[in-house]
């Protein structure tokens, strides 16, 4: 059943489209069991222990959203009868810090002082946030020029994250040594990617321009989600934990 409330309508049933609902209910299932596999081969003791638990948490929270969204909590008709997915975008404003968060920890690896790692962390996931809410006001805005100010100004804040990750942070990174260094590049560089088709999709998508459907963007929104919350903490942890092998060689070389 839907509730009329103005020119938008919360859906209340369980809702969308039966391939929409199959794509959440695979979403939650694949996300659930993925973070019981990062937890569980990943490194429980320092100095890469806190990195297990941040990526393990990551499909976790992903997991909580889909469900959501398989029993339509939080989603939204808007006027142009396109679908908005609030729990969506509530995984984004706390999955996308936590992935940052790793990155900063990474580039500064138990050095830095407190201040410099609390000053990095806090701009970019300020930043982040800031690029997922605008995000959500654009989708939900009417179609007019308004609602392409919020996508663009979304990118711009993602342009300020992205100067952040590779500008100062990179640097900070190779400071550490050519193993960190590395394995922050790499991880930094499939981040990067991925992240780059989230807009993209957007624009093409319901939200957007409309080129593609609502179950193309459902699909396509889930499969950059397992890339970058599942593939990218394996990968991610394989290059820290190649990099921390390779110095931990090096200082016993030297002694």
């Amino acid at each position: 059943m839907l509730v009329a409330q103005g020119r938008r309508r919360v859906v209340l049933m369980i809702g969308g489209s039966l391939v929409d609902q199959t794509a959440f209910l695979i979403g939650f299932s694949v996300m659930s069991v993925a973070s019981l596999a990062i937890y569980a081969t990943g490194k429980k003791t320092q100095p890469s222990g806190h990195h297990t638990l941040l990526h393990a948490s990551v499909p976790f929270i992903a997991a909580t959203a889909y469900l959501a969204m398989a029993f339509g909590i939080g989603t939204l008709v808007n006027s142009d009868g396109s679908l908005t997915y609030l729990a969506r975008y509530v995984d984004w404003s706390v999955t996308t810090p936590i992935l940052l968060s790793g990155l900063v920890l990474l580039a500064f690896h138990e050095h830095g002082k407190t201040g410099e790692v609390g000053g990095y962390l806090t701009s970019v996931i300020v930043l982040d946030v800031l690029m997922i809410v605008t995000g959500l006001i654009s989708s939900l805005a009417a179609p007019s020029m308004a609602k392409w100010i919020w996508y663009g100004w979304s990118c711009v804040a993602f342009l300020g994250v992205l100067y952040l990750l590779w500008g100062p942070l990179r640097s900070l990174a190779l400071n550490r040594g050519a193993a960190l260094g590395t394995a922050y590049g790499k991880n930094l560089t499939f981040l990067t990617v991925i992240w780059f088709l989230y807009p993209i999709v957007f624009l093409i998508g319901p939200e957007g321009l409309k080129l593609i459907t609502d179950p193309a963007s459902v699909w396509a929104f889930l499969i950059m989600d397992v890339i970058a919350k599942v593939v990218y903490a394996f990968y991610a942890a394989a290059n820290l934990d190649k990099a921390l092998a390779h110095d931990h060689g090096e200082r016993g070389h030297r002694a």
